[in-house]
């Protein structure tokens, strides 16, 4: 048998020679998956011996991440806010930088109490929905979701939050069903330009692309929203988008077209600004 410590060491240089800057970070989290041990039992110098079997099963996720496979696919889990949410191929895998409407969230809404009725469009893994009704005990929800690898993902995270009594999954576009009114509308809607795709990370190969492309400027999701959230917001509601990088100016302009006040413009974490914050006034 081999010592986790070997396997990580060649594991690293592989996944540092395919340009994975995590190498070692992702090489420990993959041998932890494989193992169910917790990746701190395995920082350096751990003697732990490696069956046989497992050091394969190490191999071969070793060999998928050096094709620039996402490791959450490869773990099938990613961490958001407090949460894991299981992920794989067909959903985008959650981002810290879409924590950043989680956030505004909860500045707008400080009464964890509140009841509110939360929309997400474009659900995906179900993490902004179901990261809200977890956090807001007597609110309810719906996302809406047209593909199915992606709506699969939701429904599973649904039942492990032990949520389905309050959160209602639409298998659909957010332009077919009549969806009703809402406190708080979120969504992580598709902003890449098309001509950005491709030279993005390798990673992003391996996402779903109708979860990324946004279309010539990056902006057709907006549009397309912008002229919906009337019918969908309460007087007085509001609505939180993730936008890409630079786009906060346009996308402000394409809700306040539709008639919608402007509250701001969230950063995330890194200073980047991400969250647009809209209203409707009546």
């Amino acid at each position: 048998m081999r010592s986790a410590d070997a396997l990580l060491g060649a594991a690293a240089a592989r996944l540092a020679g395919a340009g994975v800057e995590s190498a070692r970070l992702d090489a420990r989290l993959l041998l932890a998956h494989v193992l169910g041990v917790a990746p701190g039992s395995l920082l350096a110098g751990s003697s732990v011996a490696v069956a046989p079997e497992a050091v394969s099963r190490f191999d071969r996720l070793v060999v998928r991440r050096e094709a620039r496979e996402p490791l959450a696919y490869l773990t099938g889990r990613k961490g958001f806010w407090s949460h894991e949410f299981a992920v794989g191929p067909g959903v985008l895998v959650p981002r810290p930088e879409t924590e950043t409407l989680i956030e505004e969230a909860f500045r707008l809404f400080p009464d964890r109490q509140t009841p509110l009725r939360l929309l997400d469009l474009g659900t995906g893994s179900g993490c902004l929905l179901l990261t809200l009704l977890h956090a807001f005990p007597n609110a309810t929800g719906t996302g809406v979701e047209q593909f199915e690898a992606a709506f699969a993902f939701a429904r599973t995270n649904r039942a492990a939050l032990g949520l389905d009594d309050r959160a209602t999954l639409l298998a659909a576009a957010w332009q077919e069903p009549a969806l009703g009114r809402f406190d708080l509308v979120v969504s992580n809607p598709p902003y890449i330009p098309v001509a950005a795709l491709d030279g993005l990370a390798p990673e992003l190969r391996y996402e779903p692309r109708q979860a990324l492309d946004g279309g010539a400027d990056g902006l057709d999701a907006y549009r397309d929203l912008s002229i919906r959230l009337g019918a969908w917001l309460v007087p007085g509601g509001h609505v939180l988008l993730e936008i890409g990088i630079g786009q906060g100016e346009a996308v402000s302009a394409i809700l306040a077209a539709q008639g919608l006040e402007m509250r701001g413009i969230r950063a995330d974490l890194a200073g980047i600004p991400r969250c647009v914050v809209a209203r409707r006034t009546g």
